[in-house]
């Protein structure tokens, strides 16, 4: 059993607040990732789940037995937790064996142990080489297999891909959870890359400024997001004022329906809708708009295109089938939005940050 979980905990370094009021639970064997930008607070939580720091109020518990409040520091060490950081921190004078080898001291049968996480880790037969004669993909693979050698309960991923190229990343990413999951290991992830976190994760906190503004399921984190913060963080968005009217807001692209499950404000708000939702119709069947700007990527095309003269709109459209420059085109949004406030937006909004 793993089961996490962080009860309203502050931290502050030199007076300065890092973390407020935050509260988390994971579940046994599940992945949860931490998605946030630079000094959201994601890499200091990480710590305090370690126990590299202590907090200075709330409680974090494991498995019901609490490891840190402002009176109890359980030492990283009889956490029962295993850590892996940004660039691995591997021994250079010690080669792979010595490096995995290393967590498992009075270990009575760590030969065995260190053959299984090898094989876990597909490094069998790298034991003898030293971190400089791996590649950076091998050498956080023997970092795991490291933090994996005592059979941890929990695996904290401090962004431990981070130095990797984009596609090596993500890739990288997805076959250490897939290993994770093979083990059943609870295992926390610090990203600040939402197309990594949705990939990989059961459970996805978003963070800024100290906070856990929004916990939950990767596809209600994207499709219904709890803020226009969350919104942004987590993906392109498009910001179209309307007023709601019934089980939909009406917009200068049309009517769109509204989740059913969550509460929408009256009157006047603003609709978010990902750019993908937007898409081109036959004439006559949408909103008028004209494209003002049309950026080829390869496997899709950015256009700029202006509705009414007034509002102008980012998308994104697979190449083959996006219209050229200067055309008139017919725009309607499929499937459903949610609605904030028109005040907690902010102003510039509507233009979207496509990518």
């Amino acid at each position: 059993m793993s089961r996490i979980r962080v009860e309203r905990v502050d931290k502050r370094y030199d007076g300065v607040a890092v973390l407020h009021q935050v509260s988390l639970e994971i579940a046994d064997g599940s992945v949860v990732a931490l998605l946030g930008p630079s000094g959201c607070g994601k890499t200091t939580l990480l710590r305090l789940l370690a126990g590299f720091d202590w907090v200075d109020a709330g409680t974090i518990r494991l498995d019901e037995r609490v490891v840190a409040s402002a009176a109890t520091h359980v030492p990283p060490e009889r956490r029962g937790v295993g850590y892996v950081p940004q660039e691995g921190a591997l021994f250079p004078h010690l080669n792979v064996l010595g490096n995995v080898r290393y967590g498992l001291s009075g270990h009575a049968d760590w030969r065995r142990r260190v053959s299984e996480v090898l094989a876990l880790t597909d490094l069998s037969g790298l034991e003898r080489r030293y971190p400089h004669e791996l590649s950076g993909g091998q050498q956080q693979r023997v970092a795991l297999a490291r933090a994996l050698a005592p059979r941890p309960a929990l695996i904290l991923l401090d962004e431990p891909f981070n130095a990797l190229d984009l596609d090596l990343r993500r890739g990288m990413c997805e076959d250490v959870i897939a290993l994770l999951r093979k083990t059943g290991t609870t295992t926390v992830l610090v990203t600040h890359d939402p197309a990594e976190a949705f990939a990989v994760s059961d459970r996805i906190a978003v963070m800024h400024e100290g906070h856990i503004m929004q916990c939950a399921e990767p596809d209600v984190v994207y499709w219904r997001p709890a803020s226009a913060s969350v919104a942004r963080l987590t993906g392109s968005v498009v910001f179209l004022d309307g007023t709601v009217v019934g089980g939909g807001i009406e917009t200068p692209v049309g009517v769109i329906p509204l989740y059913p499950s969550r509460a929408a404000p009256s009157g006047l708000a603003c609709a978010m809708v990902r750019p993908e939702q937007i898409t081109l119709v036959p004439p006559g069947h949408g909103a008028r708009a004209r494209v003002t700007r049309r950026t080829f990527h390869g496997d899709h095309v950015l256009l700029s295109v202006v509705v009414d003269d007034r509002l102008e709109l980012g998308l994104r459209m697979t190449s083959w089938a996006a219209p050229a420059s200067g055309s008139d085109v017919f725009l309607s949004v499929r499937g459903s939005c949610v609605a904030f406030p028109i005040d907690t937006v902010g102003r510039g909004a509507v233009a979207p940050a496509v990518k």
